[in-house]
């Protein structure tokens, strides 16, 4: 039975998430207490409607440290005075989860999962290594037993550098003992290393009264049964307008996970079901007063590690944090602080991918938008951050579109049927009276008047009496493009030359044909050959040498 055969390795995950869920809230600065039940209420729905078999959905870092940028955001905006106030802080933070939840559902009633791919994977990368860095940062107080009065990254590392004098040296052996262990027990993946190590703690906090060295504790974890408050409804818009980027990363996040050990293990998985479940699953937790949740890199990875094998090992896992968060918060409460952070730490590591930077810097390739995206974040902050991420990936699709390459094709010598650019192949015959272009990428609105002027004020293109262009790369036209390929054509032909279309896709043809420009449609070739085939038939080349 499979709830037999994942019960260890989901009793094993529950471990990991425990002491990171906990500190995950704090993160939000939220009580602990919400982290589990959002873990219990979320993990429960994906294993009745998610695919996945690896996936554990739970709290995650980013989307916390983004809840909590704007959670903070929200409540000033009411009114400083309650900018801490605990009650209006949870009602927000219900409000935001559970429209985070109705904007999964509504991107899968419009079947738009492919929506996380317009955050370039350079960009996401970018951005996961800096939020890592600014969580890690703004986790170092608690191993160094101070507190300190500066949010941002900077503030932090100067209030520490500045403040050791006030390090308590207990907090920071137990936290550095404890990101060692965690990190050394990497190396065994079957070993449970946050399980042994969650177990350690509670007995130290037990029976060592780590409090009575100077070490701050976790704290009382409590599952309270839901009660529904509603946040101020003048703060609706804002609260629409900062959940679009937790959803954003929550989904870009998940979904990686996912894929990755889907295609690691022959799974097959489709995104727009994925994105109904996980919004099933954020309105769980909302009505549950959780946190958002989304599929961890972490907790994805460690179920794999430890052997799970069905979904069913998300629901031990869920059962497991209701059992602990039921019976075991005393427990939990008197974890030390800084081993809390340590998990955290831990946790984090995996987005320093220093090699991910590297290996765009080895292709010189979108090394400097991932370099930008992290410092959007560490600069703006991680709200702002994620903004500007969302922008920058944007922009660059923008920018790609609006400056496409072009080529100049040319007669393979060897090869007569085969044309490639002439730039880059040094063994092609040039056609006399022929200029052969392809762009290469859609013609579109932003592109189109670009790409045909160079076109048109080229030598090659002035030289000829015949031009060919080749649309391979534009499965339809718009207007714009419909209006520029028209002007095109009759300033060609008033200067004496004649355009053809080259594989000219059905829905091309069909638009040039409800335009006016039937004749070109018609005389569109089906490939290049086949255009330079007709055009020798009407004017014979003379021979290549």
């Amino acid at each position: 039975m499979a709830l037999v055969r994942d019960l260890p390795p989901g009793l094993s995950v529950a471990g990991v998430l425990v002491p990171e869920a906990v500190a995950y809230a704090g993160i939000a600065g939220l009580a602990p207490g919400r982290a589990l039940i959002a873990g219990v209420a979320g993990g429960l729905t994906y294993a009745l409607a998610g695919r996945s078999r690896f996936a554990i959905l739970g709290p995650t870092s980013s989307s916390a440290a983004i809840l909590g940028a704007a959670l903070v955001s929200l409540s000033s905006l009411d009114d400083p005075a309650l900018a801490h106030d605990p009650a209006l802080r949870a009602s927000l933070a219900t409000g935001m989860i559970a429209i985070v939840g109705l904007l999964f559902l509504g991107l899968r009633l419009f079947r738009l999962g492919n929506l996380s791919g317009f955050i370039s994977r350079p960009v996401l990368k970018g951005f996961a290594f800096g939020l890592a860095l600014t969580i890690i940062v703004k986790q170092l107080p608690k191993l160094f037993g101070m507190a300190v009065a500066s949010k941002s990254v900077w503030g932090v590392l100067h209030d520490l550098a500045l403040g050791a004098d006030r390090w308590n040296w207990p907090s920071l052996v137990l936290g550095g003992g404890t990101l060692a262990a965690l990190l050394t027990a990497r190396r065994w993946p079957a070993l449970p290393g946050a399980l042994i190590v969650l177990i350690a703690a509670m007995a130290l906090g037990l029976l060592g009264h780590p409090e009575s060295w100077g070490v701050a504790l976790a704290g009382p974890v409590t599952l309270e049964l839901p009660r529904l408050v509603m946040p101020p409804i003048a703060l609706l818009p804002r609260m629409i307008q900062l959940a679009v980027p937790v959803a954003l990363i929550l989904f870009a996040e998940s979904w990686g996970t996912m894929r990755s050990l889907a295609i690691r293990h022959g799974d097959v998985l489709e995104p727009n079901r994925e994105l109904g479940a996980l919004g099933l699953a954020n309105l769980a937790a909302a009505l549950a007063q959780g946190m958002p949740v989304g599929a961890g890199f972490s907790a994805g990875a460690a179920n794999e590690a430890v052997g799970a094998t069905s979904r069913a090992s998300g629901l031990v896992v869920a059962l497991a944090l209701l059992a602990l968060g039921l019976w075991a918060g005393p427990l939990i409460a008197h974890i030390p602080e800084p081993m809390l952070g340590a998990v955290v730490i831990a946790a984090l590591t995996h987005a320093l991918d220093i090699g991910a930077i590297r290996r765009l810097m080895v292709l010189h390739r979108d090394w400097q938008v991932a370099l930008c995206a992290m410092l959007g974040v560490l600069v703006l902050g991680v709200l702002n951050g994620m903004l500007a991420a969302v922008a920058l990936s944007v922009a660059l699709l923008l920018y790609t579109l609006a400056r496409p390459s072009l080529s100049h094709l040319g007669q393979l010598r060897e090869r007569r049927h085969d044309f490639v650019d002439i730039a880059r192949h040094s063994d092609t015959v040039p056609l006399p009276g022929v200029a052969i272009w392809r762009p290469n990428a859609p013609l579109i609105f932003a592109n189109a008047e670009t790409v045909l002027g160079l076109i048109a004020r080229d030598p090659a293109t002035l030289q000829a009496r015949w031009v060919v262009l080749s649309l391979e790369e534009s499965n339809d036209l718009d207007t714009t493009a419909l209006d520029a390929l028209s002007d095109f054509v009759k300033a060609q032909t008033s200067a004496g030359r004649k355009v053809m279309l080259a594989r000219a896709h059905d829905r091309v043809r069909d638009a040039l044909c409800a335009d006016g420009m039937a004749d070109l449609a018609r005389g569109a070739a089906f490939s290049v050959a086949d255009a330079v085939a007709a055009i020798a038939m009407a004017n014979p080349f003379p021979s290549n040498p």
